[in-house]
């Protein structure tokens, strides 16, 4: 009898050690509407999402992975140690989210993105404005050209 509880805590012992800590989850792009756009008109994929420990030394403060095409993500194996984490998800023409998690020693945390698009601004033209509100711009609307002699 002594042998079957030593293999079931070598067995359980394991088990939770091949748990280690980790951050994962999923993320989906909504349209301005706040409703889902379906992965075939445009792919979660190559979504940012940074994980940033609050509570730890600086080699470890930080990792940053890709969502894959179905919009899932993980850490890196080993690399997520215990601690409060800021999860960031971010992607050129949505609006970031951000969520805090706290990751033990034995476990992970899920965490579920929904991105919503940034809806496009109408153009000014900045010739002819009367006030400074107008002169206002998107920084990707600006072409600097260089001063003629």
């Amino acid at each position: 009898m002594d042998r079957v509880k030593y293999l079931l805590a070598v067995v359980l012992l394991l088990a939770t050690g091949a748990c280690s800590p980790k951050i994962y989850g999923t993320v989906q792009l909504l349209d301005v509407n706040a409703q889902p756009i379906p992965p075939a008109k445009e792919s979660p994929q190559g979504t940012v999402i940074n994980m940033i420990n609050t509570t730890t030394a600086i080699e470890k403060a930080s990792q940053a992975v890709n969502a894959d095409i179905a919009g899932k993500f993980e850490s890196e194996k080993d690399y997520i140690i215990p601690g409060t984490y800021k999860v960031e998800a971010s992607r050129i023409g949505y609006m970031t989210d951000t969520q805090t998690v706290e990751v033990t020693k034995f476990g992970g945390q899920k965490v579920e993105f929904k991105l919503k698009k940034i809806p496009e601004g109408k153009r000014k033209s900045i010739q002819g404005t009367r006030s400074d509100e107008d002169k206002i711009v998107n920084p990707g609307e600006v072409n600097i050209q260089p001063p003629t002699m």
